[in-house]
């Protein structure tokens, strides 16, 4: 058998990280059973689905690749309304379902009920059963069409996160299945592709767990065997409440390349937050793969820590190829009016500079001193500038200028001499020539700075 998941997200707004973790665990499992990862659509909701939200979700998909095998033939849910149309008669012909003329009073009546003696919500008043009289059918009223939940027994299945869950069938609902304008609900459609695109592991959050033992009643209705179900625990703010976009908490996941996070940082972020393999935590996404397990997922919510996906990124930044992270920064340094196209190549600034950032942000600042020095801080000058500073300066650039070899060791070698030569010690030399020179005192060793901006930018900044 060929294991077969699927991410179902609907487009009635934004890609969020609690949908990019589903996704990349059900893309996980798929690929460690060397199975097929699928992309679905679920836009039934007509009036609030957008072509925006459909290209934000495809957009946050591709940023941090998890590319579904279906890519060339996504399924849309608004493309089969036939399909579904011709199992709900099926259903109603088989007896599974029936059609419900109550009213939009009656309901809330019922409702009111509900809540007040703790039963199901729907009376099945309109559900035909041997030896019950139906209520007479009023005039000009179009029904909709509801599953017979059985009365009796319980559903029961083995949550392959949460272990064996139990449902008593008394608690459920004959729910909706078709509305009165013949549109298809949520539940209904779910199991309709579930089936038809053979999936057999869903994966999803535990805000589900309520509708899996109405979905797995209409496979049963429909005489297939349902798939099996994986649940996973909601994602906590940093405080440990819900995320919730009143609160702020939720950003489309393409936000976070905004924020300089690279797209292999985010998911070995995400990776963590309800997963562990032993006491790993940086890892390549082919490593996560291998080691994925669903017995491995917590139970628990996991909370988001931003401190932690800095550090996760900073070490991905690290590993990460140079000239590709170059190409990702030259924007952000664009975005400043800084120019990278001289000399100067913006790989070689980044090898040397990249340990220093956990942002692409951090990191961009970091290269930019690199071509235009930077407006010394206040606090800096008044540290590291005394009065004889720029009269040193000055004659250390001419030490620099009568250097034959540029490199960080002829300039590191000239240190100490000029040093004893002044009677000071290094820092009355290295934190001013950075100043000089960068225009910041934070910068990694001044030689190495110095041999990369290169001699004739060197002393002219020294110089001007």
């Amino acid at each position: 058998m060929t294991i077969k998941t699927r991410f179902a997200p609907s487009p009635t707004g934004y890609l969020h990280i609690g949908g990019v973790r589903t996704a990349l665990y059900s893309w996980a499992f798929a690929k460690h059973h060397q199975g097929e990862f699928l992309l679905r659509i679920e836009d039934t909701d007509l009036e609030r689905s957008t072509q925006e939200s459909v290209d934000i979700i495809l957009q946050g998909m591709d940023w941090v690749g998890l590319s579904p095998d279906n890519a060339n033939n996504i399924v849309y849910q608004s493309k089969n309304f036939d399909r579904y149309k011709v199992l709900i008669k099926q259903l109603v012909e088989q007896g599974h379902a029936y059609p419900c003329y109550c009213s939009k009073e009656e309901l809330a009546e019922m409702r009111e009920r509900a809540e007040r003696e703790g039963t199901a919500t729907y009376d099945r008043r309109w559900r035909p059963e041997a030896g019950k009289t139906l209520p007479e059918i009023p005039a000009g009223v179009e029904p909709v069409i509801r599953f017979k939940n059985p009365l009796d027994g319980v559903t029961v299945w083995t949550d392959l996160v949460k272990g064996e869950i139990s449902i008593p069938n008394s608690a459920l609902d004959d729910l909706i299945i078709a509305r009165a304008d013949g549109t298809p609900t949520y539940n209904f459609c779910v199991v309709v592709d579930d089936f038809d695109m053979g999936i057999t592991h869903v994966i999803r959050g535990d805000d589900h767990v309520n509708n899996t033992p109405k979905q797995i009643n209409i496979f049963k209705a429909l005489g297939t065997t349902p798939p099996e179900y994986a649940h996973l625990p909601m994602i906590l703010n940093e405080q440990g409440k819900k995320i919730s976009k009143r609160s702020g908490d939720t950003v489309a996941i393409t936000e976070y390349d905004d924020m300089g996070i690279l797209p292999e940082a985010m998911l070995n972020y995400l990776a963590r937050l309800g997963w562990a393999h032993g006491d790993d935590e940086f890892f390549t996404m082919e490593q996560f793969v291998q080691w994925f397990d669903l017995k491995d997922v917590s139970a628990s919510p996991s909370r988001m820590d931003g401190k932690k996906l800095l550090w996760i990124n900073g070490e991905h930044i690290k590993v990460a190829d140079n000239t590709r992270l170059a190409d990702l920064v030259e924007k952000r340094l664009k975005n400043k009016g800084i120019d990278v196209s001289g000399s100067l190549k913006l790989a070689d600034v980044i090898a040397l500079v990249k340990d220093r950032a956990q942002d692409l942000a951090a990191l961009a600042n970091e290269c930019a001193y690199f071509y235009v020095k930077a407006t010394p801080d206040e606090a800096d000058v008044a540290k590291h500038w005394d009065e004889d500073a720029a009269a040193r300066m000055q004659r250390f650039a001419d030490k620099l200028a009568q250097l034959d070899t540029w490199t960080a060791e002829s300039i590191h070698d000239l240190f100490k001499p000029f040093c004893d030569e002044e009677g000071i010690k290094m820092g009355k030399l290295g934190m001013p020539l950075r100043l000089a020179v960068c225009g910041t005192a934070k910068t990694p060793s001044v030689d190495a700075v110095l041999a990369l901006i290169g001699k004739e930018e060197v002393l002219r900044r020294m110089r001007g």
